[in-house]
């Protein structure tokens, strides 16, 4: 059972179709949650297009309408009002339930100087503390308390400075920004976090009048200005979904054709799939690939920030390498839990080999076999998704809901391929 007490979802797959066929993609999770939290900056009228209807964004809905905001969602198209927020307090209850809940915070020091929230959830991948997040805040002038598990923040006025972040954090990067965009004189951001999300965000700011300059590199810098606009802005295609739907296609030796994709955001991705043996061609506004008749392996995966290649698609390249034709050795840089799916493709048949707590070995097999396995977490879901599609005979993939906070009609799409996938709720 979930928190709300609704019956949990399962996935049953018969593997072994292949997948292929024409997919429109939806906007990108990563870059709509902190975009949503910017409409707070405005004080009026942000109209969005291309946001994903999953259960994050919800959840970001949820925490906006609770501090006063309100939201009209018309197919494709959100409207945000953000004209009568009336308090700063992020409620305990939704901020555990998605870590990005936390960009809020920028928002609301950054409009109102004020911001109280209490340490934020969501997958159980690493630590993945705010430390880097409240030292920036700190510089910008905002006085930080810490108590029984809650953090007040306050500033009378934001001043801008210049802020080197240790690491280069997306989370802190963002928050940062949003904090800097209505205070005085300018903040420079140097090893900033480089992420296309990042960027996206940073474009829709611009749109509503703020001065941000440098999206895209490690050095931001942002001219603080006293009023922001209402605005209309298009978020950009999801490239860890595409890359999902990618190897979804790749894993059982289908095509797949992409309506809409942005080249530079899909490299570190087609890179890999191509030494892969994928085959893949950019058209006019997306992409086609090709699947190899026999997967080879990709020697050396190392998660990296942006521009390396994301550690949100590590899960599902190392269960494309299950079948591969070799041996393929996976680093994960970024978050130290990131290995948990590993298990679970153990028990589909997968040969992989612990050689640190970030490095393992995968030994390409002939085969995977269905299994009864459970989502650990967001992107590792998908992952035993992907293995379950390739598999000999049926899976059980649990604890869904995982998957649900970051892919928009997952099952529904897959089976536009081809898939044979349905959607049960637990007796």
């Amino acid at each position: 059972m979930t928190e709300k007490g609704e019956k949990m979802s399962k996935f049953i797959i018969q593997g072994g179709k292949k997948l292929e066929g024409e997919i429109k993609i939806s906007g990108s999770k990563n870059a709509a949650l902190p975009i949503i939290a910017a409409t707070v900056l405005n004080a009026g009228t942000t109209t969005l297009y291309n946001v994903p209807d999953i259960q994050d964004v919800n959840t970001m809905f949820e925490i906006l309408k609770k501090i006063g905001a309100t939201i009209k969602r018309k197919n494709n198209k959100i409207i945000i009002n953000t004209n009568k927020v009336h308090t700063y307090e992020i409620p305990d209850d939704l901020m555990r339930q998605m870590r990005s809940s936390v960009i809020l915070a920028g928002a609301l020091i950054g409009k109102y100087h004020k911001a109280k929230f209490s340490c934020p959830g969501g997958c159980d991948i690493g630590s993945r503390p705010i430390d880097l997040h409240l030292k920036g805040f700190e510089k910008l002038g905002v006085d930080i308390k810490e108590e029984y598990g809650e953090i007040y923040c306050n500033t009378e006025k934001i001043v801008g400075t210049q802020i080197h972040l240790d690491l280069p954090s997306v989370g802190a990067t963002e928050n940062i920004i949003l904090a800097s965009c209505l205070g005085e004189g300018t903040t420079v951001i140097t090893n900033a976090a480089r992420e296309p999300e990042i960027e996206d965000m940073i474009k829709y700011l611009n749109k509503m009048g703020a001065k941000i300059n440098g999206a895209g590199t490690s050095y931001i810098e942002i001219e603080g200005v006293n009023r922001l606009n209402e605005v209309e802005y298009e978020v950009i295609p999801d490239r860890i979904a595409i890359g999902t739907y990618m190897i979804a296609s790749a894993i059982t030796g289908g095509t797949l054709e992409v309506d809409k994709v942005v080249q530079d955001h899909m490299e570190p991705i087609c890179d890999k799939l191509r030494i892969a043996g994928c085959d893949i061609k950019y058209t006019e506004n997306g992409l086609i690939l090709v699947a190899p008749k026999k997967i080879k392996a990709v020697d050396l995966v190392k998660t990296c920030p942006h521009p390396g290649f994301p550690t949100d698609m590590q899960s599902q390249l190392m269960t494309l390498m299950t079948l591969s034709d070799g041996v393929s050795v996976f680093h994960e840089t970024i978050f130290e839990n990131r290995f948990m799916h590993c298990a679970e493709l153990i028990r589909m048949g997968a040969n992989i080999k612990y050689i640190t707590e970030n490095i393992c070995m995968v030994n390409g097999v002939e085969k995977l076999h269905g299994a009864r396995v459970k989502s650990p977490d967001l992107r590792g879901g998908a992952s035993l998704v992907l293995a379950a599609l390739a598999a000999d005979g049926k899976s059980e993939i649990s604890d869904i809901y995982h998957i649900e906070r970051g892919y928009e009609n997952f099952e529904n799409v897959l089976r536009s391929l081809g898939a044979d996938i349905i959607k049960l709720k637990d007796e």
